[in-house]
């Protein structure tokens, strides 16, 4: 008798895919390893000193399971951004925080509503929980607010996804346009904001902590500015309603004790973050210096990263890919507006001297071919 997997419907009808390419594959791909990594956002500044101290210590503790509430790291939260710690949920960083959210709020076959070409990371949670997914086009790079809300209105959606500023386009909304976006949803919709790249935007982009309306949801990281990407620590900042809702479905004892003691330590190292933030604004500047030097554009970017303008789509691939025979990992957006751009995270100095050096060596050979 032929045996059978006994998939569900849903994980049966989709595709094998996933969110994104990892350097690692790419590099076994290629049989080498890559010599400049800046292509995921990461930090190649590292995590902080005491963050790591911290952190080698906690290894000796490993033989003891994590307290799976994260308890001092929420209290130590809630008093950072002067909130209750009722409204404070851990998870293994926003990633897993943002499928949590989907399995709580959207039932299979109902809408979610997100800008096209967005993070695809939500995208994927969407289509695994069984979601209908709506994407609402960028208008001049930027996150079309009133499209959102006219989505979400005629469509019934359950969920809007918004991240600001925004990944991969790197472009930011006022706060008080995000308010009003969440003013113009359904009753009975949630609006997920994603701020992993809060401490590199300007001010006019962060609002208040508003934790009333439980229709609102925002989510920070401590992947970017603190250096922990492979930590794997992520939060959100909701109504207590929305907290109890996920610690229903949450991994018991995903934030690891190695991680909840460095994210700890990290968020208390506040001159490690100012450090990074102001080399992320200076290495901004060089990218945009080195793009006007090649004749490009680029789009103004309030991230760690900057999307260069190469004017196409076929053009923007393949100077993806004459990077990537040279080692170089950078990314480019899959949909448009964006897929004319490569997005390059900003690295250390050195980073950003062999970047600027191979993708003057590409575009060279990219016009003489």
């Amino acid at each position: 008798m032929r045996q059978y997997l006994p998939l569900t419907d849903i994980v049966a009808s989709l595709p094998p895919t996933v969110p994104f390419v990892g350097p690692e594959t790419l590099a076994r791909r290629s049989g080498r390893p890559l010599q400049v990594r800046i292509g995921a956002n990461e930090s190649p500044f590292g995590v902080s000193p005491v963050a790591a101290a911290v952190m080698r210590r906690a290894i000796d503790d490993l033989w003891m399971y994590n307290d799976p509430e994260a308890h001092e790291l929420v209290e130590a939260l809630a008093a950072y951004h002067a909130v209750a710690v009722s409204a404070l949920h851990v998870g293994a960083g926003i990633d897993e925080i943002l499928g949590d959210l989907v399995r709580i709020a959207a039932n299979p076959g109902e809408t979610v509503v997100m800008p096209l070409g967005s993070y695809p990371t939500f995208a994927y949670h969407v289509s695994g929980y069984g979601a209908r997914l709506v994407e609402v086009p960028y208008v001049q790079d930027h996150v079309d607010l009133p499209g959102l809300a006219a989505a979400a209105q005629a469509e019934g959606a359950r969920i809007v996804y918004l991240a600001n500023p925004d990944n991969p386009m790197g472009t930011w909304r006022p706060a008080d346009d995000v308010l009003t976006l969440l003013d113009e949803l359904p009753n009975d919709c949630m609006l997920i904001l994603d701020e992993a790249y809060a401490d590199f935007a300007p001010a006019a982009a962060m609002g208040p902590m508003e934790t009333r309306d439980p229709r609102f949801v925002r989510t920070r990281t401590f992947s970017k500015a603190h250096g922990m990407a492979g930590a794997r620590v992520g939060y959100a900042i909701t109504h207590n309603e929305v907290v109890t809702a996920l610690n229903r479905v949450r991994n018991q004892f995903g934030v690891n004790r190695v991680a909840q003691g460095g994210a700890m330590a990290s968020l208390g190292d506040t001159e490690h973050v100012a450090h990074v933030v102001r080399e992320v604004e200076v290495g901004r500047a060089e990218y945009v210096a080195l793009a006007a030097e090649l004749g490009l554009g680029h789009i103004e970017s309030a991230t760690n990263f900057v999307n260069i303008d190469l004017g196409s789509g076929a053009r923007a691939r393949a100077t993806l890919a004459g990077l990537l025979e040279r080692d170089v990992f950078v990314r480019m957006p899959g949909k448009p507006p964006g897929d004319r751009c490569v997005r390059v995270t900003v690295g250390t100095p050195k980073q950003r001297l062999d970047f600027a050096e191979a993708f003057r060596e590409t575009l060279k050979d990219l016009a003489a071919a």
